[in-house]
């Protein structure tokens, strides 16, 4: 394998970070990017220009990663050379939130099962019900193939996500990637490190993703009395305090993140599913922990794939960065450290991230407010 990185910046133009002359055999480039920057058609036909025999896929972001650095309003691209994998590409469009589980089946039915190691995602960002996405496409995938990825970002606007295979589109498009053969070795790891306080709070009334009551009461009232003066700031400032949700009393917990609130009928619309019956309880943030959960997830990440690996995607959530501010590189550089300096970083920040729960763990979730990360290498 080996990996040719590119940056653009309005001052700069494209640099070359990393190359080997191999640009003309790349088979994938993994393009991310601020929304006002992808829709410059120029930047993508550079792009082509740069890797003319390869597939490009890519989203919008609430930052951009390369190296051990964080950008904001630029674009990476990072073209990849394969020796011995083969691809595939699949992308399906959403109608809508509720088609979020048909969107994963359609996806996982278009990918070739025999061979079939690893599979990649990317999803629009907003109008998206990461768990369905994530549980429809379990459902067509054979048993012991893994599922990696993120939803697309928008700084914290909160207003339209992208995602493209090879050209933009102007409608909501989910892409996934098929990696083959025996010869890719992949790992992954997610981790938050964000501290829980306040007591577990029951969902009594909720539908998918859409949750209306905690305990009996309006939760989106509840909240807001955690929130205090915080509340005057949402959606935004729900990224800031999501909540830790605990399936089935095990210890194993999902964070989820707030998309929208609705005041008419006081309930809040989250990135994924928060189950009837299940428990929930309201978490805020803890600098060192969030770094050094970004160092655990890469660190897990080489303890299922190669400790030497050549690429790592790093999807990070959006909350993340509003909290470490001008810290954000902290993140980036442990990861970095953990996976040594061969390694090329590639990624973004996003309203949602798509990994297993544990290391010995297959099935694919939907998080939020974490580190999730993926590691490739050729034997």
């Amino acid at each position: 394998m080996k990996v040719i990185q590119k940056h653009w910046t309005e001052e700069m133009g494209w640099q070359t970070l990393s190359g080997n002359g191999v640009s003309d055999q790349v088979q994938l480039v993994l393009v991310f990017g601020d929304n006002t920057v992808l829709r410059q058609e120029s930047r993508l036909q550079e792009v082509k220009q740069f890797f003319p025999k390869s597939r490009i896929v890519g989203c919008s972001t609430a930052g951009e990663i390369i190296g051990s650095r964080v950008f904001d309003n630029s674009l990476t691209a990072t073209g990849v050379f394969f020796e011995d994998t083969r691809l595939q590409f699949a992308e399906t469009v959403l109608d809508n939130m509720e088609g979020s589980f048909c969107a994963g089946e359609k996806l996982g039915e278009a990918l070739d099962p025999e061979g079939l190691t690893h599979v990649f995602v990317l999803s629009e960002g907003l109008n998206v019900n990461g768990s369905a996405l994530a549980k429809g496409l379990r459902s067509k995938l054979p048993a012991n193939v893994a599922v990696t990825g993120g939803l697309a970002g928008d700084q914290d606007r909160f207003k339209r996500t992208m995602v493209f295979m090879d050209t933009v589109s102007k409608e909501s498009i989910i892409t996934a990637i098929g990696f083959y053969g025996d010869a890719l070795r992949i790992g992954y790891g997610s981790r938050g490190g964000w501290d829980s306080f306040g007591q577990d709070r029951q969902v009594t009334r909720s539908e998918a993703n859409v949750l209306y009551e905690l305990d009996g009461q309006p939760a989106l009232e509840l909240y807001k009395k955690y929130l205090g003066e915080q509340a005057q700031g949402l959606p935004a400032t729900g990224l800031l305090f999501p909540l830790s949700l605990s399936l089935n009393g095990g210890n194993n917990r999902l964070v989820r993140t707030i998309l929208s609130v609705n005041e008419d009928n006081g309930s809040m619309t989250f990135a994924g599913d928060v189950p009837e019956g299940s428990y929930v309880r309201l978490m805020k943030a803890n600098f060192e922990r969030l770094v050094e959960g970004a160092a655990e997830s890469a660190k897990q990440s080489r303890l299922i794939g190669s400790q030497n690996p050549d690429l790592a995607i790093l999807v990070s959530c959006v909350g993340r960065k509003l909290v470490l501010k001008q810290r954000i590189d902290e993140e980036v550089e442990c990861v970095q450290d953990a996976l040594g300096s061969e390694t090329a970083l590639t990624g973004f920040y996003s309203y949602g991230e798509i990994c297993p729960v544990g290391p010995d763990d297959r099935q694919a979730e939907l998080h939020n407010q974490t580190m999730t990360i993926t590691t490739f290498s050729e034997r």
